[in-house]
């Protein structure tokens, strides 16, 4: 009695799939809801137990992604993002676009290698699209809308959030800062410890995260478990109940299992699936 998608169909082979996934995408701007492709589903419950499942997805099933949507937009601005291993990242300042009913103004240029290789000029006209119509990503340069007047990005000397030396090794792509205390770092830390298959604290969000270290009251994470109610109640956008809320959400963050809390700390190389192996 369950409601399902009456697009649904039973289909035999690759043939049946790539036809129906075609069919599917010509009908997409016609649909009340949005959607980015098909899945495919085998159809035996038997077949399922065989082929079993991956750490985030089963094998028996793939998702069949449409194309994704482009349009043209102009690059205002190439900014450094840090991440939390200290990895900055180029991030592109876009005249706002819409593609598929998002507005799009920034996008992800990936790392140094990934930036040469595009050959994007600050001031281009370039191609934008969300890959699998969520993340944007610019695609390339229109080079025969240029004036002339264009300026290749720069990569940083030194660390925009704390100004500690950067540096790129032989053969990497990532330019890095040399600063582990640098406070971008610590919040991109802060912000996988506490997430949902870490350690889990729930009512731990960017802006406060941001206001924890910004303020002091975090320098590294085990500052997290001196937090007190006093502390937090006096921040912006919080009170006495919010913060009993956190500091008990930080409390039952204790009783976790060691495959989650490895993963929490943010090893490098160490995600989900190693940390449970």
């Amino acid at each position: 009695g369950l409601p399902v998608c009456d697009l649904n169909e039973l289909v035999t082979g690759i043939d049946g799939i790539v036809e129906y996934h075609q069919r599917l995408e010509q009908q997409r701007d016609e649909l009340p809801y949005e959607i980015d492709g098909v899945v495919v589903k085998v159809n035996d419950r038997g077949l399922h137990e065989v082929l079993g499942a991956r750490t985030r997805s089963p094998r028996w099933a793939v998702a069949y992604k449409f194309p994704p949507r482009q349009k043209t937009t102009r690059l205002l601005d190439v900014l450094w993002s840090v991440g939390r291993t200290g990895i900055i990242t180029p991030v592109a300042m876009l005249e706002p676009v819409n593609i598929g009913g998002v507005t799009v103004s920034r996008a992800t240029l990936h790392n140094l290698d990934e930036l040469e290789r595009k050959g994007v000029l600050i001031g281009d006209w370039v191609l934008v699209q969300r890959a699998g119509d969520v993340i944007p990503q610019v695609v390339m340069p229109i080079t025969d809308r240029r004036t002339g007047k264009e300026r290749k990005p720069t990569p940083p000397k030194k660390c925009p959030a704390c100004g500690a030396p950067t540096v790129r090794l032989p053969g990497d792509p990532y330019l890095r800062c040399t600063n582990s205390d640098c406070p971008a770092q610590l919040k991109g830390r802060l912000k996988h410890f506490a997430s949902r298959l870490a350690m889990d604290i729930e009512g731990l969000g960017d802006k406060l995260v941001a206001q924890l270290v910004d303020k002091g009251l975090i320098k590294r994470l085990p500052d997290l478990y001196d937090l007190t109610i006093d502390q937090l109640a006096a921040l912006e956008r919080m009170g006495p109940k919010s913060a009993q809320n956190l500091v008990d959400a930080i409390e039952k963050s204790k009783d976790t299992t060691l495959p989650r809390f490895l993963f929490a700390l943010g090893i490098l190389h160490v995600g989900e699936g190693v940390a449970n192996a």
